[in-house]
């Protein structure tokens, strides 16, 4: 069976023998229109990866900034920035490949960022200024 055809099968009251067309599908023209199918189906696929691996490296950089924010000791808060990083990206990895759509992925990923760049920002400012107390 060529790509992008079907067969449609008649059979005639009158004869006894069945007649094979080949007809062109409706959802596209032959070869060219799978061609175009595939290309449709794997933009959202690398737009999830890219989400997956810089959107996630992202909010991964942004909760390892934001721990410096918290009332803890500098030394701890930095561990503690580091290993929430890990949990972060993998987070954001398993998010951007469960969401129905790669529009939804970069969403939620921007979504999650917003809190994480308001926690971060006090620590950029001060280190621009000088060292944190």
């Amino acid at each position: 069976m060529a790509e992008g055809f079907s067969y449609l099968s008649l059979r005639y009251p009158s004869h006894a023998e069945q007649l094979i067309v080949p007809v062109v599908m409706a959802t596209g023209l032959g070869p060219m229109s799978t061609a175009l199918t595939r290309r449709r189906n794997i933009v959202p696929l690398v737009s999830r990866i890219a989400a997956a691996v810089l959107g996630g490296y992202g909010l991964a950089a942004l909760a390892s900034v934001a721990a410096l924010a918290l009332p803890i000791d500098r030394t701890q808060a930095v561990v503690t920035g580091m290993l929430a990083s890990f949990i972060v990206y993998a987070c954001a990895v398993i998010w951007v490949f469960a969401v129905r759509s790669a529009r939804r992925a970069w969403l939620g990923l921007l979504v999650a960022a917003v809190p994480l760049l308001l926690a971060a920002w006090p620590v950029w400012t001060a280190a621009a200024g000088g060292p944190a107390a």
